[in-house]
């Protein structure tokens, strides 16, 4: 089944329920203040992962659009995220634009096979410490990025590796520019201190545009302050721009040469991992969304929505895009109601760079550098870190600073699988020990609550391969003078391949010591395995009863009743005793 698409959703119910001048002027307004909150932000990532400012901007218009139509939450903003700086600056370094828009492409292409799985729902089991590690190290790794520009090192292109990144800025330091680093500390102060003076005017476009104005009258005073205009140039109509084109993106194949095999076979890896940090990404945002708006997203339909965006985005010249969680959350505070206001965003993201592209090029490299920061800053949750370190169990916080860790030192790929792999092992480990053992008649002493020869072993818990060996390891313990065992499952909800093999080596040991043994109480489930397995007819001493007072009833017939048994105790009785 097609997931939906919630814009034509909320069309209908529009037409319905009286969406009017109201509702509209609401939407509109909400998309005016992220639009301009996403103006400066999509410029800063766009340099950030090595590709020209002009290209986020695409990202915003384009893949902002597009994923409002056709995704799964009516408030979701969709566009470049800081996330993906980590993800994509290494594939810039090596593949060039070309690489990074055709990775972009291959992630949608996989974004739209998981939405057609339905494979939105699966997000949610990523452990929480997992997703609050790799977001830690992420913000930091954007941290370290932005030492260049906030302090005006002069370093030349810089490795792709984050340690020797880093080494090479260190070696830069004796080039230090104080103009430089002024402007990133009065833009870093401006976006933390304006939202407490005028919370409802956007905090980016008061910073940057104050310090643009200041590093302009700087330059007339003699100082040198890197902007895009100095650092980045376009051709239009033959002629070179300081700064982006001022001209809407236009329709181009993304590949600049011809697509290989072998190419794909390289990209591949890195758009597999584009996709899936789109995915939780957006569908994280989704549900801080739902949580804001008390409204319920289809995180199907959102995978098929950011799936189509990066399908479209690439050949418009846009990066990979994922719904981002500051720009819809600041969409929801302005007012939001409907999809309308995310393409409200779009629509003016798109002609700024027509009106307003001589500007940008004004707007100081270190002022962006610094909205990142702060972007890093609220992004790496700080408090909330330390709150898990300080009242989460040891093993989560074994789970949060591996990936942390991980994150920083190698790549974000690397601390999910590793985090998710470890968590799945802990989370083992924790059920296992809610699998108990009940056993009853195992002693020497006759137990009156059981027949004589009767042995009850009982199992609570799922008998998984975690808790499997240790649930039926006492089986092989059985004292000889019990001739039954009644082996109660009514409290085994579920049984998988590991604990059933457990289970068929225990019968095996058990037939071998003339042992009788009644199953009682399976749940469907188990019932169902056994069934399969017809386990009756595979072993001649194994029987299944539905309850366990049935299951000892026929247990204490056979303990009385067998001769085998008889014959067998009056051997054991006249035995001569051992020294």
């Amino acid at each position: 089944m097609m997931p939906s698409f919630p814009f034509a959703t909320a069309l209908r119910r529009a037409i319905h329920q009286g969406y009017g001048w109201t509702g509209f002027r609401s939407d509109v307004s909400a998309g005016l203040v992220v639009g301009v909150v996403a103006v400066p932000l999509s410029m800063a990532l766009a340099i950030a992962v090595g590709a020209p400012p002009q290209h986020g901007l695409y990202t915003a218009a384009v893949a902002g659009g597009v994923a409002a139509l056709a995704g799964g939450s009516k408030v979701q903003v969709t566009g470049p995220t800081a996330a993906f700086i980590v993800v994509l600056a290494p594939i810039t370094a090596k593949y060039g634009l070309s690489g990074l828009l055709c990775a972009g492409l291959m992630a949608g292409l996989i974004l739209v096979c998981m939405a057609l799985a339905r494979l939105g729902q699966w997000i949610q089991f990523i452990p929480h410490p997992v997703t609050t590690g790799f977001t830690a190290g992420i913000a930091v790794v954007i941290a370290l990025l932005q030492i260049k520009d906030i302090f005006g090192l002069r370093t030349g292109p810089l490795p792709s590796e984050l340690m020797e990144r880093v080494s090479v800025l260190v070696q830069a330091r004796h080039t230090l520019s104080g103009t430089e680093f002024a402007v990133a500390a009065s833009t870093f102060a401006l976006l933390l201190v304006w939202p407490k003076i005028a919370p409802r005017v956007p905090a980016p476009l008061v910073a940057l545009t104050l310090v643009s104005l200041g590093a302009f009258a700087l330059r007339k005073m003699g100082y040198f302050v890197d902007t895009i205009g100095t650092r980045f140039t376009a051709i239009v109509d033959g002629v070179q721009v300081a700064g982006i084109p001022p001209r809407p993106p236009s329709f181009a194949l993304p590949w600049t040469g011809p697509m290989t095999v072998t190419t794909v076979r390289e990209l591949f890896p890195h758009a597999l991992t584009i996709a899936l940090l789109g995915a939780i990404e957006s569908l994280l945002s989704a549900v801080v969304a739902d949580g804001m708006t008390g409204k319920k997203h289809d995180p199907d339909a959102e995978l098929m929505g950011q799936g189509l965006a990066n399908v479209v985005a690439p050949f418009f010249g846009g990066i990979a895009a994922t719904g981002a969680l500051a720009r819809t959350a600041t969409n929801i505070r302005a007012g939001a109601t409907s999809p309308i206001a995310s393409v409200i965003h779009s629509a003016f993201v798109f002609l700024s760079i027509v009106l307003f592209a001589p500007l940008v090029a004004h707007v100081p490299m270190a002022a962006l550098a610094a909205l990142l920061l702060s972007v890093a800053v609220h992004m790496s949750e700080a408090r909330h870190f330390v709150h898990i370190l300080r009242v989460a169990p040891r093993s989560d916080v074994a789970v949060l600073l591996t990936c942390f860790t991980l994150t920083v030192v190698m790549d974000m790929v690397v601390a999910i699988t590793v985090g998710v792999v470890l968590a799945a092992l802990l989370f083992m480990r924790r059920m296992s020990e809610f699998t108990g053992v009940r056993v009853l008649g195992d002693s020497d002493e006759h137990d009156r609550s059981l027949p004589e020869g009767v042995l009850l072993y009982e199992i609570s818990g799922p008998m998984f391969f975690g808790a499997a060996q240790r649930a039926i390891s006492a089986l092989g313990a059985v004292h000889d003078s019990k001739r039954v065992v009644v082996l109660s499952l009514a409290k085994v909800g579920v049984i998988d391949a590991t604990g059933f093999v457990a289970l068929e080596s225990a019968l095996v040991a058990l037939r071998s010591r003339q042992k009788f043994v009644i199953i009682s109480g399976p749940l469907p489930e188990p019932r169902r395995m056994f069934e399969r397995a017809q386990l009756e007819s595979s072993f001649d001493h194994v029987l299944m009863a539905t309850s366990e007072a049935e299951a000892l009833a026929v247990a204490a017939d056979l303990a009385k009743l067998n001769p085998q048994w008889q014959e067998r105790d009056a051997a054991l009785s006249t035995r001569p005793p051992t020294a």
